[in-house]
């Protein structure tokens, strides 16, 4: 694999969205970042949490810094059930890699990724929070928009 692009393996059943993985390494961790992306399922995803978090329970995602320009990211597709998720996971994933910890900033950052990713942000968005939000219209809103700008994103690609 080299450097430029995003080695993707999938081995769950499910089919794969169709999103700017490429674009989406490159503008946050740079064209000399080598990253592989594996696409698991709940039980695989569990094992990995329980092995490297010691947590008993599966995982939305994982990142791992394999060395400086060297990285790899586990999204659980049963878990993001999206397109929209699964993008948001992996603007989240990748921000980790680069070395952000959950924030304020990081926050912000995801928000300016999703921007810049997708060149396009419905005018009825205020804001966008990454951790679940104790109000389900807060999550139901963020979920549409990313739905949108992932619809927008295929349409103009």
């Amino acid at each position: 694999m080299s450097a430029d692009k995003v080695g993707i393996k999938n081995l769950t059943k499910g089919k794969l969205p169709r999103l700017p993985f490429d674009r989406a390494k490159e503008m946050i961790l740079g064209k000399n970042y080598e990253l592989s992306l594996v696409f698991v399922g709940n039980n695989l995803a569990r094992k990995l949490n329980k092995i490297y978090r010691n947590k008993d329970k599966p995982a939305n995602v994982l990142s791992f810094a394999l060395d400086k320009h060297l990285g790899e990211i586990f999204i659980n597709l049963a878990k993001a059930k999206t397109d929209a998720g699964v993008t948001l996971l992996l603007i989240h994933a990748l921000l980790h890699l680069k070395g952000l910890q959950h924030s304020s900033k990081m926050e912000s950052e995801e928000r300016k990724f999703l921007t810049l990713i997708f060149n396009y942000v419905p005018p009825s968005i205020k804001r966008y929070r990454c951790r679940q939000s104790p109000n389900k219209s807060d999550d139901h809103r963020t979920s549409d928009w990313l739905a949108s700008a992932a619809h927008h994103w295929r349409r103009h690609s």
